[in-house]
C-alpha cells in the first residue's frame, strides 16, 4: 500500500468506513435496503465471463457486500475515481467534474431499468458506451485463453503449482481436507459447469497451494487448487483452477432492519448472485477447517480495471461509465416505486455550481484529506521498518 495513494485506498477499506463513520452524519441519505458492493473502488470492477462465455464488466469482488445503503459505493467509487485523478496529475477542476458523471452514470443505469420494465420507450440512445482503456481490456478478455491463465497464475502448461514467493506449501491436513472437499457433489459440479465439460465427469486434485494474494490473505485461509477434469490434461483444455478464500466479517455497515445471511460465505455468494450475475452463477459457499469460504473457478477472462494514468476525457468517460455499471446492479434489485424514490433522493442537495449532490462531493473531498494523511503515516512507518531491517 506504500507504492501510492491509490494503492493505499484500493487496500484500506476499514479506514474508509472509520473515517467515514467520523464525518458528520446530516447529509448522507438513507438509500433503499438492496445488496452493495461494500468496498466499491475501481480495481474491484472489471470485465467477468458468466458460464457461457460472454463478458460483461461488473463487479468482481464482493468480499465485503452487505445489505446496506447505496450511497457508501456511490461515495467508495468517487474517492477511488477521484484518487486516480489526482495520481494521473489531473487539475481538481477534473475531479468536480468526475463526481458530475457518476452521478449522471448512475442515474443513467436506472433509466436503462426502465427501458427494460416498459416504463419508458425503446430510444436507447442513452446507453453508456466503453471508453477507450475499458473497451481495450474488454476486448483482451474476450481474446484470452487457458494458456494465458496458466502463464500468469502458474507459469506455464505444467500441471502443477510452482511454490515461492506466491503459493506457499500445504499442511498434511489442509491437503487432506482439500481433497475431501472436492468429492462432494456440489463441489465437483462446480468444476464441470463451465465449458461444457460433462457433469458426471470425474474430478481429481491434480495440486494445491496456499495462495499469498494481497492484504486479504494475511491471517485467512486462501488456496488455489488445480483440477483435472475427465482425465485429459492435454493442452489445458480439462485444466480447471479454483480460488477458495475464506469469508470474514465485512467492514461495510449492514442494514439491521433487514435479514441476511449468517454465515459469511453464503452472504457472499448470495450478494454476488444479485450485484454480479456473471460471477455469482460461478461461486459456491462452504467450509473448510471449520471456516466459511466461497470458491469459484478463475476464468481467463475475468480481469481487473487499473486506472493508473489518465487524461480528461479518459477520466471523464470511465467515471460515468463504471458509475452506470454499479447503477445497474443496485437498480436490478429494486421495484419501479423503490427506484423512483432512490432517484428523487439522488436529485436532491444539487448547487447551481455542481451537478452532484453535496453529500458525495464533501464527502469525497473530506476522505481524501483524511487518506491523504493516512497515507503518508503509512509510508513513514514503512520507512522507518525498512530502515531499521
Amino acid at each position: 500500500m506504500a507504492r501510492s495513494s491509490n494503492a493505499y485506498v484500493r487496500g484500506n477499506t476499514l479506514k474508509f468506513y472509520e473515517s467515514l463513520d467520523a464525518l458528520p452524519k446530516q447529509a448522507l441519505p438513507e438509500g433503499p435496503a438492496i445488496w452493495i458492493c461494500g468496498d466499491c473502488h475501481v480495481g474491484n470492477l472489471g470485465p467477468i465471463a458468466n458460464a457461457r462465455g460472454r463478458v460483461e464488466i461488473q463487479i468482481r469482488d464482493l468480499d465485503q457486500t452487505v445489505i446496506g445503503n447505496p450511497a457508501h459505493d456511490l461515495i467508495r467509487l468517487g474517492l477511488s475515481l477521484a484518487t486516480a485523478a489526482r495520481g494521473s496529475d489531473l487539475p481538481g477542476v477534473t475531479t468536480a467534474q468526475m463526481m458530475e458523471q457518476i452521478i449522471e452514470g448512475y442515474e443513467m443505469a436506472f433509466a436503462d431499468e426502465a427501458d427494460e420494465d416498459g416504463a419508458k420507450s425503446s430510444d436507447k440512445r442513452h446507453r453508456a458506451r466503453h471508453p477507450a482503456p475499458l473497451q481495450l481490456l474488454i476486448e483482451q478478455a474476450k481474446q484470452r485463453t487457458w494458456v494465458h491463465l496458466a502463464k500468469e497464475r502458474i507459469e506455464g502448461m505444467r500441471p502443477k503449482i510452482p511454490l515461492g514467493k506466491r503459493f506457499w506449501p500445504l499442511a498434511k491436513h489442509e491437503r487432506r481436507e482439500l481433497n475431501k472437499l472436492f468429492e462432494k457433489e456440489a463441489v465437483a459440479g462446480l468444476a464441470t459447469a463451465l465449458r461444457q465439460r460433462d457433469s458426471d465427469a470425474h474430478v481429481e486434485v491434480l495440486d494445491a497451494a496456499y495462495w499469498v494474494k494481497g492484504c486479504s490473505s494475511l491471517g485467512s485461509l486462501r488456496y488455489a487448487v488445480l483440477l483435472d477434469i475427465g482425465g485429459d490434461t492435454s493442452g489445458g483444455r480439462d485444466l480447471c483452477l479454483m480460488d477458495i478464500k475464506e469469508a470474514v466479517k465485512p467492514a461495510a455497515p449492514r442494514y439491521t432492519s433487514t435479514s441476511m445471511p449468517r454465515d459469511n460465505a453464503q452472504r457472499v455468494v448470495a450478494g454476488a448472485r444479485q450485484l454480479a450475475p456473471f460471477l455469482g452463477e460461478r461461486m459456491l459457499a462452504e467450509r473448510l477447517l471449520e471456516r466459511p469460504v466461497f470458491m469459484r473457478e478463475l476464468l481467463p477472462q475475468d480481469l481487473k480495471i487499473e486506472l493508473d494514468k489518465l487524461n480528461h476525457r479518459e477520466a471523464m468517460e470511465s467515471a460515468h461509465f463504471l458509475a452506470t455499471v454499479v447503477g445497474k446492479a443496485h437498480a436490478r434489485q429494486m421495484d419501479a416505486e423503490t427506484r423512483h424514490a432512490w432517484q428523487a433522493e439522488l436529485k436532491r442537495n444539487r448547487s447551481k455550481k455542481l451537478d452532484a449532490p453535496s453529500w458525495l462531493w464533501n464527502n469525497v473531498v473530506e476522505l481524501i484529506v483524511m487518506h491523504e494523511r493516512g497515507y503518508l503515516e503509512h509510508c513513514r512507518r514503512y520507512a522507518l521498518e525498512a530502515k531499521q531491517s
